[in-house]
Order: structure tokens, then C-alpha cells, then sequence
């Protein structure tokens, strides 16, 4: 690479520089890239060594031999006579260089040095890439419906693209080119053709994650998140506390009007969110997560972490819910067995529905929450 080459140079300093590429990597590949060029166009058995100017783009190839007693090979070895003719100070196993370098290798060495320097530029971008979105994990990002294919949606996210498989999908909601979707890192893995980025619309994380991007005092730490309960495009229900007596959990997630919540239900289509206080004694917990339904009393058995709710013979099936959605619910929001019984039935002792628990909760889900 002559003189001449130096705004070739530059031109890839400038490259890695807007990349974000660190020089001396873009030179490591130059040099690589011209080893491999000059032993595939003319010598591939020698060992050889290539120096390239940091400044001007110039190089030079080097064969590097053995200096031994007895030469068997000469293309990688030489005598220690010979050697001590170059300089009288080597001595055996030293390693001496003799420039090889070719008076047509400008014109091969700028083509090979193109085509690695780009190659390596996109790995590194990649990996740049990559480091970003995994240190994002368990987080909510915003980006633009392009394409679906076999039922997966791709999102163009800017610097890459994010796929939302079926089962992360929210039944019935459409995706259609153009909509801006705010969906959650599932999974960030690294492939040979960049990052691959997963995300789901179905994963409590992603409601939790509105919460504390639309409620200041989450985001604060004022009011926690306590536990988070899903049927996708349903139903959801989440448990709130704060520790300061003068802070209302629940009517701070809530907002003005509902106007903070409504934001979270609209950008999840519509999905009912029902939020609840959060409360250390398991009787009162239970009762709260119950809600929209009064509960008269609640028996809970702490060792086994289960509850018989009584509730109003009125309100029974607004305690159970719709095909026992709200039961479903509640026992996967507090992780208590939940069996629910009317005023009469518990004072007959009839049989009631059945209890609910939080893993049979979770198994009749319709789409699985990850």
C-alpha cells in the first residue's frame, strides 16, 4: 500500500471513529487481512509478518525464519552462518526477518484490506450491539412493527431488530407496519448475523415496567411493586405498598382521573388491570387481591398456604370471576390456595367451587405468562 493509500487510511480511521471502533482494531485487520492475501497470492508455505504505518498506509512483508544448525527447509528456516552474514549477533532459535514484499502487491493488498476492514467493522458493531441490548434485559424498549413472517412480528428498534414470536404475542391483538409497540427483553442471544433480541408482549415484567415508567413514585421508589398476576390481553392484577402511612399505593398508580392507568390499558389494547394493596397479614392481602369483590372473612393457614374466603351470597361470582379468572388471579398474586364460598354455602357447608391454587392458576391460563 503506497503513500499514496493514506487517504484510503483515513478514511477507515474516520469509518471506526463514527463506529465507535477502536483504530487499532481496523489496523489489526488490515494487517491480518494482508497476510492472508500475499500467502494465498504468493507464497503459502512462508511465515511472514506484515508492518503497516499507522500514518501513511505503507507496509511492509516480512518472512520470518528459524536460525538453526542444519537447514531442511530454507523457505522457513536458515543457517546460523547465514544469519551471522546479516548480523553477527543472532544466535540459534532466533527468529530473523528478510522484507519480501512484493512490487505488485498494492493494488491485491487494497481489495483483500476492503473486504476484511468492512467484515470486521460489522462484527464490531455487532458486538457493540449486542452489548447494549443484553445489558437491557428485563427491560421495556419502543420500537416500529416492520414485517411478519410465519407469525413472527419483527420490530425495528434503530440499531437492530427485535422479534416477538407467537406465544410472546397477546391473543387477538394485531401488529400492523408502522404501529409503535413498547414490548419487553426476554432474551438477548448472540448469532453470527448480529444480536438476536426476543420480546414478549405477555410477560408480567412488561406491566410492571409501564408502572414504573408512568408512576413517578415507583420509578422513585416510593411505592413498590409487591407482585404482578396475568392473563394476557385479559385480565391482569398487581399488589402495591408503601412504606410512608401518607402515600396512597394504589391511587398513585391509579392517578388523576385514571389517567395513569388508562395510559398502561391502552397501550396494552384494552387489558383490564385491576391494582390492589399490598398488606403483610395474609387475611387482608387475600381479601384485597379479591377485588373488585367484598370478602366477609378470611381463614388462612400459613403453613400451608391455604385460605377459605367467605364472601356475599351476592358476590360470589364476581369473587370467582368469569370461568374463575378473578380466583385464577388472585391465587397467583399472592401464591395462596384460594377456596371461595357464599355466607350460605359456608354456613351449610355445602360444596363450593373448587379451590384455586397459584400453579393450577397458572396452568389454566389461556397463553402461558413467561
Amino acid at each position: 500500500m503506497s503513500s499514496k493509500d493514506k487517504g484510503f487510511m483515513e478514511a477507515f480511521k474516520q469509518l471506526g471513529k463514527e463506529k465507535g471502533i477502536a483504530p487499532e482494531i481496523l489496523f489489526d485487520a488490515i494487517e491480518a487481512a494482508l497476510i492472508s492475501a500475499y500467502k494465498r497470492n504468493f507464497s503459502s508455505a512462508q511465515n511472514v509478518r506484515v508492518s503497516l504505518d499507522r500514518v501513511t498506509g505503507e507496509f511492509h512483508v516480512y518472512a520470518r525464519k528459524t536460525i538453526i544448525e542444519v537447514v531442511e527447509n530454507d523457505i522457513v528456516e536458515m543457517s546460523l552462518a547465514q544469519a551471522r552474514q546479516i548480523n553477527a549477533g543472532y544466535e540459534i532459535d532466533d527468529i530473523i526477518e528478510i522484507e519480501v514484499t512484493p512490487a505488485d502487491f498494492g493494488r491485491i493488498a487494497a481489495q483483500t484490506a476492503k473486504q476484511v476492514v468492512v467484515q470486521r467493522v460489522r462484527e464490531a458493531e455487532r458486538g457493540i450491539i449486542y452489548e447494549e441490548f443484553s445489558n437491557r434485559e428485563s427491560d421495556i424498549l419502543t420500537g416500529i412493527v416492520q414485517r411478519t413472517e410465519a407469525k413472527n412480528v419483527f420490530i425495528d428498534l434503530g440499531k437492530a431488530e427485535a422479534i416477538l414470536t407467537p406465544s410472546e404475542q397477546i391473543p387477538f391483538e394485531q401488529y400492523n407496519h408502522g404501529d409503535r409497540l413498547k414490548s419487553y427483553i426476554i432474551e438477548v442471544k448472540k448469532t453470527s448475523k448480529g444480536p438476536q433480541i426476543l420480546v414478549s408482549r405477555t410477560h408480567p415484567g412488561l406491566l410492571k415496567r409501564l408502572f414504573e415508567l408512568e408512576v413517578p413514585e415507583i420509578h422513585d421508589g416510593i411505592v413498590e411493586i409487591k407482585s404482578v398476576a396475568r392473563e394476557p390481553g385479559m385480565r391482569s392484577k398487581i399488589a402495591v405498598f408503601s412504606k410512608d402511612e401518607d402515600i396512597d399505593p394504589v391511587g398513585s398508580c391509579v392517578g388523576h382521573k385514571g389517567m395513569r392507568v388508562q395510559s398502561i390499558v391502552d397501550e396494552l389494547k384494552g387489558e383490564k388491570i385491576d391494582i390492589v394493596k399490598w398488606n403483610a397479614d395474609p387475611g387482608k392481602y387475600i381479601a384485597n387481591a379479591l377485588s373488585p369483590a367484598k370478602v366477609v372473612s378470611v381463614d388462612a393457614n400459613e403453613e400451608e398456604k391455604i385460605s377459605k374466603v367467605v364472601v356475599p351470597d351476592y358476590q360470589l361470582s364476581l369473587a370467582i370471576g368469569k370461568e374463575g379468572q378473578n380466583a385464577r388471579l388472585a391465587a397467583k398474586l399472592t401464591g395462596w390456595k384460594i377456596d371461595i364460598k357464599s355466607e350460605t354455602q359456608a354456613a351449610g357447608q355445602i360444596a363450593a367451587t373448587p379451590e384455586v391454587s397459584p400453579v393450577e392458576a397458572e396452568k389454566d391460563l389461556s397463553v402461558e405468562a413467561k
